[in-house]
């Protein structure tokens, strides 16, 4: 990163740590900025954790109202607002799959909720629609932690110790699991435009 790409970061998260402290006081407009900053990003990571977006905008006003009420807890000596946000996510997210699973088990869910999240400009940034529906088909694939930790480091451009510091492990484990989830989506991929380029195969 270069000096100009350090001092951005560095500003801000200036800004979410002050925002943080104004919300602890009970300032609306400042939960209302941190909501214009970070909304987008957490409800697009809750949407790939969970495989559509019919959950993950209580996911989002979950995580707000947990700001709004804990804003006070926040230490920022132990990590960025950025990291805690989205350990907040990350742990709703999480509690969501269990509850589906749970429900499931006792037949009072149809299944869940596969659809693909369309944002805008999508499709642009992965280059076809195609290819983008393999990419969401090959994380809804992948074991739970590996599809967070990919999601952490594609939506929330987080670090490897961010990543470990939201999922409650080692480095070395976030290390793992982003190599094991990269290597997994890159085999499903090139299964998927394999069995495409068959004889026969619908393109």
């Amino acid at each position: 990163m270069g000096e100009a790409g350090a001092s951005d970061a560095a500003g801000d998260r200036h800004e979410d740590d002050h925002l943080l402290l104004r919300i602890a006081s009970g300032e609306q407009a400042a939960l209302a900025r941190v909501i214009e900053r970070h909304g987008r990003g957490l409800r697009l990571f809750a949407a790939r954790l969970l495989g559509g977006m019919s959950d993950a905008e209580d996911v989002v006003q979950d995580v707000f109202v947990a700001v709004w009420k804990n804003a006070a807890r926040f230490d920022p000596a132990k990590g960025r607002a950025t990291t805690w946000l989205y350990r907040i996510a990350a742990n709703r997210c999480i509690d969501i799959r269990r509850r589906r699973s749970f429900r499931a088990f006792l037949g009072l869910d149809a299944m869940p909720d596969e659809t693909a999240v369309e944002e805008p400009g999508a499709e642009r940034l992965v280059g076809a629609r195609q290819e983008l529906a393999l990419v969401r088909s090959g994380l809804m694939d992948l074991p739970e932690r590996q599809r967070m930790a990919l999601l952490l480091r594609s939506i929330a451009d987080m670090d490897v110790a961010e990543i470990a510091a939201v999922m409650g492990t080692s480095v070395g484990s976030a290390e793992q699991l982003l190599v094991r989830g990269r290597r997994a989506l890159r085999d499903h991929m090139a299964s998927a435009q394999n069995d495409q380029k068959r004889p026969g195969s619908v393109s």
